[in-house]
């Protein structure tokens, strides 16, 4: 099987579109495929991965395998106005389930990039092409208390009714009320994870979320974190997590009384906008 690649990042306005090609069934199916991947802990380059949520599937970036070999020109015809991009042309795989195999066995980093947000996926026979994207920030967001507030807000409302995480029902559970404390703990992580350029629960100084509790003063029996790069508004941050198991039974728990939450935004950094949702147990 013969696998290339092929990546760009840069900034683009907006451009008219020229339309999208149509998800087939096996289009779709590696894209499912591909957010379980990401739902879990993987290995891979020597190092485990986070479960991340799932990509949202953009048609914009379903790019023809046989067209322009000119990235940047066929995003500019696509209309999405995006911040990085990066591109996996694959050659051979018969279905979905082979393109995985050649995905995991040489793009594992690729997909499991916590600064991608959107998918396109386009198959024409062999030929497959997968194209992962973070399009520019759109919204307008207040100071991180603020958004906070909001990534609360949006949280009590999932939890008003009760669902599914994967495979766990999880009952209605009561409101969390929010904590200063967890939310300024909430907004250090953030912080350092945006100027430091890196996604993960593990601090740069190996401090877990527990130990930068405690280190505030934060007595408590229980706690939980979920963090999300990318996404640029509390509502997409809140349906992101809702869609992966893991992020969705923190956020149901019901043993968890209350919440701090924050954003940050550094234009150098990889993913450019980082959130921090840190639940807690009080004793």
């Amino acid at each position: 099987m013969r696998v290339l690649s092929s990546v760009a990042a840069l900034s683009l306005g907006l451009v008219l579109s020229t339309g999208a090609l149509a998800v087939t069934g096996e289009e779709a199916q590696l894209i499912d495929t591909i957010n379980v991947y990401r739902s879990q802990a993987q290995r891979c380059g020597g190092e485990a991965s986070l479960e991340l949520p799932p990509l949202n599937s953009d048609t914009r970036l379903a790019l023809s395998p046989e067209g322009t070999r000119d990235l940047q020109q066929a995003m500019s015809r696509a209309a999405y106005p995006m911040v990085n991009v990066q591109a996996i042309s694959l050659s051979g795989p018969r279905d979905a389930r082979a393109a995985m195999h050649a995905i995991e066995e040489s793009f594992c980093q690729v997909v499991l990039d916590p600064q991608f947000v959107d998918i396109g996926v386009s198959q024409e026979g062999r030929d497959w092409r997968i194209v992962l994207a973070r399009p520019l920030l759109s919204g307008r967001l207040g100071d991180w208390q603020a958004e906070g507030q909001k990534l609360l807000q949006a949280i009590n409302v999932a939890r008003r009714a009760p669902r599914q995480c994967g495979g766990q029902p999880f009952a209605a559970a009561a409101p969390l009320a929010w904590n200063a404390v967890l939310a300024g703990v909430a907004a250090n992580h953030t912080r350092a994870m945006a100027n430091q350029n890196f996604f993960d629960h593990i601090d740069k100084d190996g401090r877990t979320p527990g130990d930068r509790a405690e280190l505030a003063g934060y007595l408590y029996q229980q706690i939980g974190e979920n963090i999300a790069a990318g996404r640029d508004s509390a509502q997409k941050v809140v349906d992101g997590w809702l869609a992966s198991p893991g992020h969705c039974a923190t956020l149901m728990n019901p043993d968890y009384r209350e919440m701090g939450a924050a954003y940050a935004v550094d234009p150098k950094s990889d993913a450019g906008i980082y959130w921090t949702g840190l639940f807690g147990t009080p004793q």
